[in-house]
């Protein structure tokens, strides 16, 4: 029995395929479209996981579920308008026309997707709620039999966060807090406010917020949010912007943290450090409250997460490390991309009642390795086609050669095996560097990303070495949680970091793996397990044989507004627009040098949004 799950029509849409509950394939149409955070129905996505699974016509789908309602969805927006009129009539004049163009007709649209793909004929089409979604994507696919689960974002329909609990193939939501009272909405303000965009920045200021202190956090509480020690919490909606207009915030806003907004691109000051700081002391709070609650409500001992809000992995390390919890297992595509997977893992047990398999200590996310992969074949009749110079490397040769080239403070891109699922590289698509090496995190961040200096890097480290490097006893399999580098591999602080401006600060070494440790000693966690990753973990087993270090830096391939690379042109047209030394595709090795001269008519900024 197949499945199609779908997300579209906000941020991040995304496809999966289910077979008979085993998760098939799984993409987000922005690697297809290279449009970054694309929104639009996942035409592409959809005909990715149909040919993985080798889906040919639509009697072959037993149901394609869609990962929210958009009745209900549509009816919190015209209540919303209603109450707060005649304010927002601009809004509203954006917003109903496309419901009622294209949101509201779902079925319609998947129809005539199936017949655009070749496949005809009627597919049953069937609805979860959006935060059911992912919920079932958190808890379905995590390694525990039981456990509470925890829901955060921005809204759904109504609901904005939820606690559920999980036993076996059932799952429950029993708590909910409703829109407009928001945590993911709060933060995004805040990301609004200091000049990132929403649905995008939120990453950035989560790595801003080490520079900072939190001098604004009782601001934030008194004047913006009301916190009960439930955790459940209300907004003062006095200060955003949101429910009537089309901007997060509105003057009072401004006034209560001393001005306008910060511009895009212009300098960030310390306001903006403080901010970033403040908010994350907030939502790190706010997240261990709910977890108690969720602990005191359902008894389990283990806790599963999924929702915008469970991207922040400085939050999710606090919680770890709060103890709250035996455990905690967060979905890699957390976000709306994650409710395709959600949505028919809900069906197909809470629907149907069809049991699981739990692998103790084992998730079934297959390393979030579930997008596309391209043969040998392939690459090399890309290779030929376009002229460019290649070496093939034999399976023996790969890792030991990659390796070599690693350690000699060479950039490398790296495009083999599946895609990732969710927003984190984890091997497949990774731009990756020498952790030891000093000038690594700017050569990374000015060269080859072109973004931000302040922004850090991650480190992927060898499963069974993570306590070598980091205060963390588990693995941290999809990037998603924070720990200090360990005290005996740090550099005392000088102690005037905070007088020297961002660059200089970002530039200081603070441990002996200078390129993937933050300013605070923290680093944002993939640790890689030999079965999930061989090839992955092989490269790395080679860097320590040559360095002693079995760490290496990895971080996204792309450049900043582009979505992460998907295919051998993708990853190529990246590598030499950029400053990287080496890219493999496959077991082919490119090296910069020997490649043809790259020319383009335009600018190639020109095709991203600067996010």
């Amino acid at each position: 029995m197949k499945l199609l799950g779908i997300s579209c029509y906000y941020h991040d849409s995304a496809a999966c395929l289910l077979d008979e509950g085993r998760i098939v394939a799984a993409a987000q149409e922005e690697r297809f479209t290279r449009k970054k955070h694309d929104d639009g129905f996942p035409l592409h996505a959809v005909r990715y996981c149909l040919a993985e699974g080798g889906v040919t016509s639509a009697s072959e789908l037993s149901g394609v579920v869609f990962y929210d309602k958009p009745l209900l969805k549509f009816h919190r927006i015209l209540e919303t308008y209603l109450a707060v009129a005649p304010r927002g009539l601009r809004s509203y004049v954006q917003a109903v026309p496309l419901w009622l163009r294209e949101k509201l007709w779902i079925p319609p649209r998947i129809h005539e997707a199936m017949e655009g793909l070749g496949l005809g004929g009627d597919v049953p089409i069937f609805f979860t709620e959006h935060h059911e979604s992912h919920a079932a994507s958190a808890f379905y696919p995590s390694p525990f039999e039981e456990a509470a689960v925890l829901t955060l974002d921005g809204v759904g329909e109504w609901a904005t966060t939820t606690i559920g609990v999980g036993e076996g193939h059932r799952l429950r939501l029993i708590r909910e807090i409703a829109f407009p009272h928001s945590l993911g909405l709060l933060y995004s303000a805040v990301t609004y406010f200091t000049g990132f965009k929403v649905n995008s920045g939120e990453y950035k200021l989560m790595g801003l917020a080490p520079y900072g202190v939190g001098r604004y956090a009782d601001i934030i509480k008194r004047e913006l949010i009301d916190v009960r020690e439930d955790g459940s919490f209300r907004l003062n909606m006095d200060y955003f912007g949101y429910l009537d207009g089309l901007v997060m915030t509105n003057d009072r806003f401004a006034a209560l943290f001393g001005g306008p907004a910060r511009s895009p691109e212009s300098r960030i000051t310390q306001r903006e450090m403080d901010l970033a700081k403040s908010i994350q002391e907030v939502t790190q709070e706010i997240v261990l409250k709910l977890a108690r609650h969720a602990r005191e409500l359902t008894g389990k001992r283990n806790l599963c997460l999924a929702g915008g809000v469970a991207l922040n992995c400085v939050a999710n390390g606090v919680l770890l490390r709060a103890g709250i919890f035996d455990d905690i297992w967060i979905q890699p595509a957390a976000g709306d991309a994650g409710g395709a997977l959600g949505a028919p893992l809900a069906y197909w047990h809470n629907a149907l009642g069809k049991p699981r398999t739990v692998t103790p200590g084992r998730d079934a996310m297959q390393g979030a390795l579930l997008g596309p992969e391209f043969t040998r074949e392939q690459i090399r009749e890309y290779l030929d086609a376009k002229g460019y110079p290649a070496v093939e490397l034999s399976d023996e040769e790969w890792a030991p050669r990659v390796a070599e080239i690693l350690a000699g403070e060479n950039v490398v891109g790296l495009c083999q095996g599946r895609m990732e699922f969710g927003p984190r590289a984890l091997g497949g698509r990774s731009i990756v560097g020498d952790p030891r090496s000093p000038k690594m995190q700017s050569i990374m961040n000015l060269k080859i990303k072109f973004r931000e200096s302040f922004r850090p890097f991650a480190p992927s480290v060898l499963e069974e070495r993570i306590g070598d490097y980091f205060e963390l006893d588990r693995p941290s399999p999809y990037m998603l949680l924070v720990a200090d580098v360990v005290e005996s591999r740090r550099i005392p602080m000088q102690g005037d970091e905070r007088s020297e401006n961002l660059l200089e600060w970002v530039n200081r070494l603070r441990s002996d793996i200078p390129a993937v440790t933050h300013v605070d000693y923290s680093a944002r966690i993939q640790s890689v397990h030999r079965e999930v990753s061989p090839r992955y973990w092989s490269l790395i087993s080679e860097f320590e044989k040559r360095t002693g270090y079995g760490v290496i830096v990895n971080t996204s391939f792309n450049v900043r507004g582009e979505p992460i690379v998907c295919t051998p042109e993708d990853a190529y047209r990246c590598f030499m627009r950029t400053e990287m030394d080496y890219l493999v595709l496959g077991p082919f090795l490119l090296d910069k040098k020997a490649q043809p001269a790259w020319q383009e008519k335009v600018d190639w900024r020109q095709d991203y949004q600067l996010d």
